[in-house]
């Protein structure tokens, strides 16, 4: 009779130890079927939250049984969270009640104007394309940051940044600032001065170059003929500011009925440099204007080759013989 109950009490001990065991390996097993990008927004309810993660994890009455325990229907923080193997439910949780984040990279890049940059802002973080316009164009925020509504893009140095995905717009553009003047370092801005340009000054001027050519090794010979114009006060006549005036970037072959298009942005009928940027220059561009190269070119002309590379010339017989060739070769190519 002894051996029977010592028997059933070990056979019952055996089964609790099991039945704790699977228990255990319910809150503290691996719960995460594959590794998954969770996005949850500001507007999310608890409900949609359950719906986007319970497909990507095992162990779901573990997880509602914790969550429910921990408060976490109630206090979950919207964002962007990683969920990779080998984490448990209880560590998804936790992750989701304390708003554990992990950053997403955002990159900004080949953007010629605010409304592009918010729309490639607005499919990288949580905030659309209208919460970033407004920012990107209010006086107000410029003001704060030391520039005016117009001048605020020249802040934006093309890059990968790492941001949290429910960043709020404004949050967005004060560390963009912060970006900007770790950029402008004492080098940088004693190169500046040599240019006599201001930091404004040297960002128009770069994103002009980054329009006429993406040879990097030729940018520096590029920003040289335009410094030698501004120091002449001749105007600086780039085909790009005319697209930009326009707004009109798919536009193929400047002709003489586009270089009189009234734009403050137009160096066709207007002396010196644009109010602004006429896009986002790269690094490569912007360091090119600092670094121009010294020489008396005041004329260039794309090749006719179509390589990308252009041909500079010192007087304007010289300049319009390197152009009569270029458009010749638009007109065999019936480029209009």
């Amino acid at each position: 009779m002894r051996k029977k109950i010592l028997y059933g009490v070990s056979a019952f001990a055996a089964l609790l130890l099991l039945a704790g065991l699977m228990l255990l390996l319910q809150f503290k097993g691996n719960a995460v079927r594959g590794e998954y990008d969770l996005y949850i927004g500001s507007q999310a309810d608890y409900a949609e939250v359950v719906d986007s993660l319970m497909p990507h994890i095992r162990h779901r009455a573990a997880f509602r049984r914790y969550a429910r325990r921990i408060g976490l229907p109630e206090t979950f923080e919207p964002g962007h969270y990683t969920l990779t193997r080998g984490m448990d439910v209880i560590r998804i949780a936790r992750m989701l009640k304390l708003g554990v984040q992990t950053p997403v990279r955002v990159t900004i890049n080949n953007v010629r104007i605010p409304a592009q940059l918010a729309g490639k802002l607005a499919r990288q973080i949580e905030a659309d394309s209208a919460a970033l316009m407004a920012v990107l164009t209010s006086r107000e925020t410029a003001e704060k940051l030391g520039f005016d509504s117009i001048t605020l893009f020249s802040m934006f140095i093309p890059d990968t940044y790492e941001f949290y995905w429910t960043v709020a717009p404004e949050d967005f553009v004060v560390r963009m600032k912060r970006e900007y003047d770790r950029f402008w370092t004492p080098e940088r801005d004693e190169l500046r001065r040599r240019s006599g340009l201001s930091r404004l000054g040297v960002m128009t001027l770069a994103s002009i170059v980054y329009e006429e050519t993406r040879k990097t090794d030729e940018m520096p010979r590029v920003a040289g003929v335009y410094v030698n114009r501004l120091k002449r006060g001749i105007p600086l006549q780039a085909d790009p500011t005319v697209k930009y005036a326009m707004q009109d970037f798919a536009l193929r072959r400047i002709l003489y009925k586009h270089l009189k298009f009234r734009s403050p942005y137009n160096t066709y009928v207007n002396k010196g440099l644009p109010p602004s940027p006429i896009c986002m220059p790269g690094k490569d561009a912007i360091d090119a204007v600092l670094n121009y190269e010294t020489h008396d070119y005041i004329f260039f002309c794309a090749r006719p080759t179509f390589d990308g590379y252009h041909n500079f010339a010192r007087t304007l017989d010289e300049h319009m013989k390197n152009a009569r060739a270029y458009s010749a070769e638009l007109d065999r190519r019936k480029i209009r």
